[in-house]
Order: structure tokens, then C-alpha cells, then sequence
């Protein structure tokens, strides 16, 4: 007697390009006057999207390693460049 298989859909963010990109498409539409956007609405609004805390950071690293983006000094902002 052969046991069911389980088969495991694709993570839509699991890959840190894929990622990044949709981070900085969530960016775009909520950067603020000074140019800022609030790590805590991105994080949340990316996690609304699908993706989880691991995939956010890997993505979130990525555009940095990219040059797409910059952390503010205080930590709680992003700036895109």
C-alpha cells in the first residue's frame, strides 16, 4: 500500500530576486514626503502578499546588496536610491 504523496506548493518569494522586487514595488507605493518608507508597513504589507519574515529579510538584503535601497540611520525607515 503506497502512502499519499504531499506535494508542497512554491513559495512566490522564495526567491531573494523575487523577493527584492516585489519589496521595492510595495515601496514605491508607500514611500512617504521625505522620501522614507516605514520598515513596519513594508514588512507588513509584503507579509499581506504572501511572503514571510525570512523571505522579506532575504529580499530586503537583496536590494541593498543591489543598490536599490538604503537603510535610514534610526533603523526604522528605507530609502530608495
Amino acid at each position: 500500500m503506497a502512502l499519499p504523496s504531499k506535494f508542497v506548493e512554491p513559495r512566490p518569494f522564495s526567491n531573494p530576486e523575487a523577493a527584492a522586487r516585489k519589496l521595492l514595488e510595495i515601496a514605491a507605493g508607500i514611500i512617504d514626503v521625505r522620501g522614507r518608507v516605514s520598515v513596519g508597513a513594508w514588512n507588513d504589507a509584503f507579509r499581506k502578499a504572501g511572503g514571510n519574515v525570512a523571505e522579506y529579510a532575504a529580499g530586503r538584503d537583496r536590494a541593498i546588496a543591489d543598490g536599490a535601497l538604503r537603510m535610514h540611520e534610526c533603523g526604522g525607515f528605507v530609502m530608495l536610491t
